[in-house]
């Protein structure tokens, strides 16, 4: 889990690269945070380094990287950065999803031999109509996130004759970008909403949305030691908790270090490091962000462990790597939500990495993917042996 596969392009082990990158990511987040997307330098580091092609098979010029190695570099650039760690991993994640078509398409989203940058958002909220050769694809959808550094976009629309999702992708300059991403956390992600209008979409540049999330895409063929068949509902839970994991992990360092010279205000100049109640929170802090790093840890497990399994993976495994994404994002938000408590009024100031990591935090949690009642539901479903329905699967 540790990087000691594939290298960065520059022959940096990954989790070195990881690590300094983090401090720059650290230095930009207020600024990308006030710009609502990522700086241009930060998109361009993460090209350079060949990140955007970790997970990407090697035959359309990846790495093939395991997805534990790829998480853990995720981790750690969240550590400077949500919204950069989010985002750059996503566009990630898409880039290994385009791998999924079939040869046609792979060769022109690879063609100039970079790797393509596409947002993807999941729900199927336009409509694909079936045209000779292929759809003509309408409608709008939110949380676009990376989509300011595309250059491919992967929407989801219902098939109007079927009723069946299909992915359509198409090149960024067929859409339109709704400025709408005006939000109190997360806002360097840029997760605007897209709209399409009519636009014409070759057969070969779609995908049913089951081969997609399910194995027996015409992709993999292709590229056969690849990680192209490990279930995408899983896969994409575990890659977008793994930021929430690492802000928390920022944010008990700087507690950590910002109470040993802190002074408690009203106490004769005494430290807040040295008040038991500091020593409390710390520690309840720590074990919660320990409890997620081994929730982390073990996900990391068991999806290397039933990825290659493909649609035939366990159902129970598949809706645990569920659960244990919402606990860890859950786990995550306590901790932080204890730190910024003990940390006193100063911690708010704009300045301070902890009210922005505070922030990010409760945003992530609002994602639909972590929604704790709904996952807990189904983990209790699946235990007990009730039949699931296609919608608790969504």
């Amino acid at each position: 889990m540790h990087g000691q596969g594939p290298r960065t392009n520059q022959g940096q082990a990954w989790t070195d690269w990881a690590d300094a990158f983090a401090q720059r990511l650290a230095t930009r987040a207020a600024a990308a945070e006030a710009a609502r997307t990522l700086p241009p330098e930060t998109v361009q580091e993460a090209l350079d380094a060949g990140f955007f092609a970790m997970l990407a098979p090697t035959g359309v010029g990846g790495q093939g990287s395991s997805y534990s190695a790829f998480l853990d570099v995720v981790r750690r650039l969240s550590q400077g950065c949500a919204s950069s760690g989010w985002t750059l991993s996503f566009l990630a994640l898409h880039a290994w999803m385009l791998c999924k078509f079939g040869p046609e398409a792979q060769a022109e989203f690879f063609r100039d031999g970079r790797m393509p940058l596409a947002p993807a958002p999941l729900a199927p909220t336009g409509k694909a109509v079936p045209v000779e050769g292929g759809f003509v694809v309408s409608g709008r959808w939110e949380w676009a996130t990376g989509i300011n550094h595309a250059d491919w976009v992967l929407v989801n629309g219902l098939n109007s004759e079927t009723m069946v999702p299909v992915f359509c992708a198409m090149p960024i300059g067929s859409v339109e970008i709704e400025d709408v991403w005006h939000v109190s956390g997360m806002a360097a992600t840029g997760s605007h909403a897209v709209v399409v209008r009519e636009v014409f979409v070759p057969e070969h540049m779609t995908l049913p949305a089951m081969a997609m999330a399910a194995g027996a895409s015409p992709g993999e063929p292709l590229h056969p030691e690849s990680t192209l068949c490990y279930p995408l509902r899983a896969s994409l839970t575990l890659v977008a908790a793994t930021p929430a994991l690492g802000v928390a992990e920022a944010a008990l360092d700087y507690f950590r270090q910002r109470m040993l010279t802190k002074l408690q205000a009203y106490s004769g100049g005494a430290k807040q490091g040295e008040m038991q109640t500091t020593h409390l929170r710390l520690g309840e802090a720590m074990a919660e962000v320990s409890a997620a790093r081994l929730t982390w840890e073990e996900a990391c497990r068991v999806l290397e462990a039933i990825g290659p399994l493909g649609a035939e993976a366990p159902l129970d495994k598949q809706v645990w790597l569920r659960l244990a994404a919402a606990q860890i994002v859950r786990l995550a938000n306590s901790a932080v939500n204890t730190l910024s408590a003990a940390s006193g009024a100063s911690a708010s100031f704009l300045s301070a990495p902890l009210q922005r990591q505070l922030r990010d935090l409760q945003v992530m949690r609002g994602h639909v993917m972590f929604d704790w009642d709904r996952t807990a539901v189904l983990a209790g479903k699946v235990e007990l042996g009730f039949p699931t329905t296609p919608a608790d699967l969504l």
